[in-house]
């Protein structure tokens, strides 16, 4: 790592006395770490057991690194460093990327980010490919529309990919080999831990996908790391589209301004006929034999399957309209219209739900920009597994009493069999609960 000098009025990379050979100051001119480091503490006017004392190491240590000593300071001796030397941002730049190897920004006070407008531009561009940004914890910041036609739950309140992939039915049925994919969550999540682990949205991401038995033995017998997926090539099975199989290929990359954030454009191709070689001409799913996979797993594969299979059944292709107004929005639900206004605060935002009973289909509506409003017709499941039971209330207990019935089968005896068939599934789930519990408490 090496990084241009500003201005050095005498002595080389070892802290000798002698002149260098080209003038000091002129462009072009490149020096170590040590030298660099050197620089900085001599323009901030800090002696250099101060400069050690900052760090937590001995003045020898110090003394050794400016003279050439490859350091690795961790991201809590860098913070301390660049507070105490006073550095600005592209110094600070500098410094993380010799010791930890990226560029960890301080995200906003509020936790909120403010995506610009040219950035919003390049998301927009990469029509047709499903395109989205996220920040360091997977939050989406914003996407394009060919990113809310094949996947609506970005366009959720507090929409988080890891979360959606390893705690909803809907995220296990659409990622082949879910288990697979899961140990590579599993593992950039452990990533995040060493970059900014006291991050409390962090944190709460982290508790809640635990909550999965399944990710909590991931959590448990799988130590390693990764960074990111760019590159990965993969199947999935995308529920507005019928749940057709198609071929992804991720690249990520990290926009210059916002480098701590995730600009992930999703390349869709088709699948080889043969299904042995994958769209980058290497072996299927070779990334996933790093992956954790264990026997209990594996057997999960096939019951994804058979969850696919279910949710199928209940979606059905979304179309993506642009309106003007939140009337026009609701009103593609026909004039025998059920407007949703409770269900429609839990989901939050500026979301308006309404449902239509010729159809039995759900207008889904957001204000995407001013005068802009997106529009989904989503399956009554698709906002039934999006809506928190603790939250129900009066209102919108009977909303979504309403809408299962939509989601059930038309006809009564149908409807009846479902109804039982799903009754003895939460009873088995519930007894199991039960015995846990009564386990854990004796």
């Amino acid at each position: 790592m090496v990084a241009k000098l500003r201005a050095v009025s005498s002595g080389n990379a070892a802290g000798t006395n002698t002149a260098s050979a080209t003038p000091p100051g002129v462009a072009g001119q490149y020096i170590g770490f040590g030298a660099m480091l050197k620089q900085w503490r001599k323009a901030a006017d800090v002696i250099q057991p101060t400069a050690a004392r900052a760090l937590g190491i001995s003045e020898r240590t110090y003394r050794n690194i400016e003279r050439g000593a490859t350091p690795r300071f961790s991201q809590a001796q860098c913070d301390a460093l660049a507070q105490l030397l006073k550095l600005d941002q592209d110094e600070r730049h500098a410094l993380l990327l010799y010791n930890v190897g990226t560029y960890l920004r301080t995200p906003p006070p509020d936790g909120r980010h403010e995506v610009k407008p040219a950035l919003r531009l390049l998301i927009d561009r990469q029509m047709p490919s499903p395109t989205y940004l996220s920040d360091r914890n997977w939050n989406i910041l914003a996407y394009n529309k060919a990113m809310a036609e094949l996947w609506p739950w970005v366009m959720e309140p507090r929409a988080n990919l890891i979360r959606w992939a390893l705690t909803t039915a809907e995220g296990r049925a659409t990622y082949h080999d879910w288990h697979k994919h899961a140990a590579v969550f599993v593992r950039m999540l452990r990533f995040a831990l060493t970059t900014h682990g006291g991050d409390v949205d962090l944190q709460e991401l982290i508790k809640d996908v635990k909550t999965n038995p399944e990710i909590q033995r991931i959590w448990e017998s799988d130590n390693d790391l990764v960074e990111h997926r760019d590159g990965h090539v993969f199947l999935a099975s995308i529920p507005t589209l019928g749940w057709r199989t198609i071929e992804i290929v991720s690249h990520v990359a990290y926009p210059a301004i916002m480098p701590d954030c995730r600009f992930v454009v999703m390349t869709w191709v088709e699948a080889e006929s043969d299904g042995q070689r994958d769209a980058l001409g290497g072996a299927r799913d070779a990334w996933a034999n790093e992956s954790h996979n264990t026997a209990r797993e594996r057997d999960r594969a096939q019951e994804r399957c058979a969850e696919a299979d279910r949710l199928r059944d209940e979606d059905s292709r979304a179309l993506h309209l642009i309106l003007d107004s939140a009337d026009k929005a609701v009103a593609e639900a026909g004039e025998d219209r059920i407007p949703l206004p409770a269900l429609s605060r839990l989901v939050g935002g500026d979301c308006q739900l309404a449902l239509s009973p010729s159809t039995r289909k759900v207008v889904w509506a957001v204000e995407e920009a001013p005068t802009q409003w997106g529009v989904m017709h989503v399956a009554p499941s698709s906002v039934i597994r999006r809506i928190p039971r603790q939250a129900l209330s009066g209102e919108s207990r009977a909303e979504l009493k309403h809408l299962t019935r939509f989601a059930l089968p038309t006809e009564d005896t149908s409807a009846v069999s479902r109804i039982k068939q799903l009754l003895e599934e939460l009873d088995q789930e519930q007894s199991l609960l039960r015995e846990i519990q009564e386990e854990l408490t004796r």
